[in-house]
């Protein structure tokens, strides 16, 4: 039988070596990162943590076989797991209810239930966007502040809000859920919204935002696929070259970004924003548009007492959000 298809384990920026996870032991913790591109099981290993696997996300039964084989060649007796998912989530029974970016055989899956039966333990759901503001807060750019606010963009967008040193969830799990707020009337779908901050900042989103452009503007660039293949990476990269209509793609994300940003930081007023996803390789072409919209729209006492950061843990934050998760519990 061959083995299933899977992405490379890409190395850490740096081995990060955890105090509090000095004396673990191997296998105790671990983190379950489920995505709508990738899915990833990590442990902790000499301090740090560590992906075991990282295989694309496809339909649930494949994919929970995939992830569990590999997690039962490191687990050991009475293990904690921590599950990162896109919401919307029912955390406190374990559900994952009905996420936008994943195959619908994964909706109503009782992923935490279905975990401790096979390993026994303890197992605990949480939104993504949540486990990886808690990542960069214990681990990251968010180390040592009180009030931090994390956005995510991949597939999707979301936000993890911490306030007064600890993890704000909401009365249901879905707090942080800004990929949902509309932004404008129209433009490109996110969340099932046109207009939205997904829609016009995920890397989903900039895709489809660059087909609007391409209609309104009735030019075909090289760098465009048709049938909603192109990538953000492809517009970026193109408008990092110079082309005129990628960097007016990307100049309207960064503005809506600005925008976005402008009323978490109005509403919230936290201490540091750490930007994650795409958002640390194509900062030089979002920064000008969003910091205009900044300025222009945010509340000048807020925003100056705002540090706005890119993430320091790279792609293995949903594995250390992950882990983040399992540790929860007893903090």
């Amino acid at each position: 039988m061959n083995p299933p298809p899977s992405f490379p384990v890409a190395p850490s920026q740096e081995r990060r070596i955890l105090p509090e996870l000095a004396n673990r032991d191997c296998g105790a913790l671990i983190g379950f990162d489920i995505g709508g591109t990738k899915c990833a099981v990590s442990r902790v290993r000499d301090g740090a943590i560590e992906e075991i696997i990282r295989v694309p996300t496809g339909n649930f039964a494949k994919t929970f076989a995939t992830l569990t084989e590999a997690a039962r060649r490191v687990v050991i007796e009475n293990p904690v797991f921590g599950i990162s998912c896109g919401g919307p989530l029912d955390a406190t029974r374990g559900v994952i209810v009905s996420p936008p970016n994943l195959d619908p055989s994964w909706h109503g899956v009782e992923i935490c239930r279905l975990l401790v039966d096979k390993f026994g333990g303890q197992a605990r759901l949480m939104n993504d966007a949540n486990a990886c503001a808690l990542a960069e807060w214990r681990f990251g750019a968010g180390q040592g502040c009180q009030h931090m606010v994390f956005l995510t963009s991949g597939t999707g967008m979301g936000a993890g809000v911490i306030l007064n040193g600890r993890l704000y969830e909401g009365a249901s799990g879905d707090a942080g859920e800004v990929g949902h707020l509309r932004l404008a009337p129209e433009g490109p779908i996110g969340f099932g919204k046109a207009g939205s901050f997904e829609g016009f900042c995920s890397g989903g989103g900039i895709a489809r935002l660059a087909e609007i452009f391409v209609r309104r503007t009735k030019t075909t660039p090289a760098w465009f696929a048709a049938e909603g293949k192109t990538t953000t990476k492809q517009i970026a990269d193109a408008a990092k070259a110079g082309d005129p209509l990628a960097g007016e793609i990307m100049n309207e994300s960064g503005q809506r970004l600005g925008e976005a940003l402008a009323i978490i930081i109005d509403t919230l007023n936290p201490e540091r924003i750490v930007l994650g996803g795409f958002y640390p390789h194509c900062h030089e072409l979002l920064a000008p548009a969003m910091r205009a919209a900044l300025a222009r729209e945010a509340l000048p006492h807020s925003l100056a007492a705002c540090r706005i950061l890119p993430a320091e843990l790279g792609e293995t934050i949903g594995s250390h959000g992950a882990i983040a998760i399992a540790l929860q519990p007893e903090i």
